[in-house]
């Protein structure tokens, strides 16, 4: 059980974390911003400093940020690419192929899992629809979507940025149109 002083620091510090985070991601610097990013930084903070800076986590080390500042530039370039995929399919609707695509993940901790069901639903063209233990269901705007997906790309950098085995290619267990 955390002491009433443990809690607070670790408050204090997710604040720091997330207002320095809203600070350079603002670009604001006025009185009015500062003041409106500091509240919302310490109610955050106060609310959610258990999510951000759990006692049970290690700390963050450097290669971790390492990986990390390596899966979000790779992230989004791919965000780019399906970005013009998508445009290219606005321009020719013929192409267009919506469909379902099913696949168990050999993700083992919870936090990799939605890491990957939220950058795949980043990636436009396709959608996490249900996470279900280690089976994803995600619908695909193309056949060339469901193929990324199919190749196991983004599972595998996702297990490396969680320091999990390589993930093998998904088994996809069905598409359904």
């Amino acid at each position: 059980m955390a002491t009433a002083n443990t809690r607070n620091r670790r408050r204090f510090e997710a604040f720091l974390i997330l207002f320095a985070t809203w600070v350079i991601l603002s670009g604001h610097l006025d009185a009015l911003h500062l003041v409106f990013g500091a509240a919302c930084a310490a109610l955050v903070a106060a609310v959610s400093s258990d999510l951000l800076l759990s006692p049970a986590r290690a700390p963050v080390r450097p290669a971790a940020i390492g990986r990390f500042a390596g899966y979000a530039a790779w992230l989004l370039w791919e965000v780019l690419l399906a970005n013009l995929h998508v445009a290219r399919l606005v321009l020719q609707p013929a192409a267009m192929r919506p469909q379902i695509v099913r696949f168990r993940t050999s993700l083992r901790s919870d936090m990799a899992k939605v890491t990957l069901g939220n950058s795949i639903t980043l990636t436009p063209g396709t959608v996490t629809v249900d996470i279900d233990g280690d089976e994803f269901c995600v619908h695909a705007l193309s056949d060339k979507s469901a193929a990324d997906l199919r190749s196991g790309v983004m599972e595998r950098r996702v297990a490396r940025l969680f320091g999990e085995a390589e993930a093998d290619a998904p088994a996809v267990s069905g598409a359904e149109r």
